[in-house]
């Protein structure tokens, strides 16, 4: 835990934390701090800085001294397409996206995605929000980024990916395509697409293509979903 992340309704009125949770837990026994010390801050999408300890206990921290004066790390000017992932996966995808700054993320159903896969607790959004989390406070930020399902495939390729806003279009996919490339830093916009386990179908990716998506490959090798999220992130930003 790089940053401690505040809620908007944490803060009493008069300016101070009370936390009895995982967070004070964190501080308590792994990062062992004491009462006066100070420790970087944040809330839920707004600025970072700092806050004193004021009180410890067994179970509980309390902060006083509030100070958030800082902007937090910019997001990437992106949204993410993803075919929904295995549930344990999913988690560390979730975590993923949220360090790397994703602005918004949709999950999909494609052929090769298991049906089983969104019947998982993992997807109720306080499940979501929990992963979003973790990644966040790793990444020392604030936003929390979007996500949106869409359970059916035809639904969304007719109805959701023609109308996305975008300055560049791109889908990973192995196969005979160019090098993922750096996009342009004037880039505000651009939306990315990345298959589940065994891959887009062909057709899947017709459509995409159809959509205005560029294909891209990511090299020889055949990457996990956890995998090349970060990879295509970092080749293309």
């Amino acid at each position: 835990m790089n940053l401690l992340l505040l809620r908007h309704n944490e803060i009493a009125s008069n300016g101070t934390v009370t936390l009895n949770d995982y967070r004070a837990e964190h501080i308590l026994k792994v990062l062992k701090m004491t009462q006066g010390q100070t420790l970087t801050i944040g809330q839920m999408n707004g600025l970072i800085g700092t806050g004193v300890i004021q009180d410890v206990s067994h179970a509980s921290v309390t902060l006083g001294r509030l100070r958030l004066d800082q902007s937090p790390p910019p997001q990437l000017p992106v949204e993410l397409i993803l075919a929904l992932p295995r549930p344990r996966m999913l988690q560390r995808s979730l975590q993923t996206i949220a360090t790397m700054g994703v602005k918004r993320l949709h999950l999909i159903h494609t052929q090769r995605v298991e049906k089983s896969f969104w019947q998982t607790p993992l997807l109720q959004p306080a499940s979501i929000n929990e992963q979003l989390i973790l990644g966040l406070e790793q990444a020392k930020a604030t936003q929390m980024p979007e996500v949106i399902e869409h359970k059916k495939w035809r639904d969304f390729a007719q109805n959701v990916l023609p109308k996305l806003s975008h300055q560049h279009k791109i889908i990973a996919h192995p196969g005979n395509y160019s090098d993922a490339y750096a996009l342009p830093k004037t880039s505000t916009h651009n939306v990315l697409a990345v298959g589940p386990e065994g891959g887009f179908t062909s057709q899947e990716v017709e459509d995409f293509i159809r959509a205005g998506f560029d294909p891209v490959q990511l090299g020889q090798r055949i990457l996990r979903v956890e995998t090349a999220v970060p990879v295509l992130l970092a080749k293309l930003f």
